[in-house]
């Protein structure tokens, strides 16, 4: 059996989990393939492919380029991109792992407190050998919106409420009841942006959320207020966010997501003022990566005895 265990950018799989322990040859691959050409001529002769998140997309269009493909294995319980149907019909199971939910809301903090109290800048200016520069934002006192008030979006809200925070929330059929046991209050779309000194983002997405915080959110928000995706970049107009930071009509953004990952060289993300951007950090940490590892082994043991577990439909 030949497993290629794809995106491996920090080079940790091998030492996370027992791959040892299956009958197989294990390559792990650190570069991102981008390009269906490229990853088929990679993948040639793959029974088994292990996906991490959805760093990697897998539609028809690439299935069909992998003919000796028989199982994929995908980090996390679910993954947009790929196209199970189209797995299904060529004879190719796919399987997830399980997920901790914290990284991914502690890293929105990391975020919020960044921006609103300019770390990266102070830090930088200290390193050459400056001292005080900027003046931060408190947060105690000010209002969070959680724009997605899910899982992930619930713990943040909780936090957000242990800083000393208003929390509101708007979700589509957003239940008062659920927002209030997350310490919230669910309010109207616009309401939330247009009094929100933070907003933050964790929504699902999909042909409908795509664009979700659009031109006219993004107008609507304070000119002191901070815009934070940790979610997925479609959900936010980048378009309409670099209009608005280069144009100081919002006090900045910290980003995770973005339209293209990775983020392309010569992106004008990367010198927008007012922003702190990470490489798509959000579950990026050892537990998680743990478990994402030791149980896509499992699933590959389990597929080998004829037992596949966790399979996605």
């Amino acid at each position: 059996m030949r497993i290629a265990v794809l995106d491996d950018y920090q080079n940790v799989a091998h030492r996370l989990a027992d791959w040892g322990s299956l009958d197989a040859e294990v390559r792990f691959l650190t570069e991102h393939l981008a390009g269906p050409e490229a990853l088929a001529a990679a993948l040639a002769g793959c029974d088994v492919v292990v996906a991490m998140r959805e760093r990697t997309p897998f539609p028809a269009a690439v299935l069909d380029l992998l003919p000796d493909l028989r199982l994929l294995v995908t980090t996390g319980p679910a993954n947009a991109s790929i196209d199970l149907a189209a797995a299904r019909d060529r004879g190719v199971v796919v399987c997830g792992t399980e997920s901790p939910s914290s990284a991914t809301p502690e890293l929105t903090w990391a975020l919020i407190l960044a921006v609103a109290r300019h770390v990266p800048q102070e830090d930088a200016r200290l390193r050459a050998g400056g001292w005080q520069h900027t003046i931060g934002t408190d947060l105690a006192g000010r209002t969070l919106g959680v724009v997605g008030l899910g899982r992930l979006g619930a713990q943040v809200a909780r936090i957000g409420a242990a800083f000393g925070m208003d929390v509101i929330a708007w979700s589509t059929r957003l239940d008062p009841a659920v927002a209030a046991a997350a310490g919230a209050r669910a309010v109207p779309k616009d309401e939330l942006f247009a009094t929100a000194d933070v907003v933050t983002v964790h929504y699902k997405l999909s042909e409908r959320s795509a664009g979700i915080v659009g031109r006219a959110q993004i107008a609507r928000m304070r000119p002191t207020a901070i815009l934070v995706n940790t979610s997925r970049g479609p959900l936010v107009d980048t378009e309409a966010l670099l209009e608005a930071l280069h144009a100081g009509r919002i006090g900045g953004a910290g980003l995770d997501v973005y339209d293209t990952e990775p983020l392309p060289a010569d992106h004008p993300l990367r010198s927008a003022p007012r922003t702190v951007l990470t490489p798509h950090l959000g579950y990026v940490t050892e537990d998680t990566y743990t478990t994402f590892y030791r149980q896509a082994v499992e699933d590959v043991a389990a597929w080998a005895a004829g037992s596949p577990v966790r399979v996605l439909t």
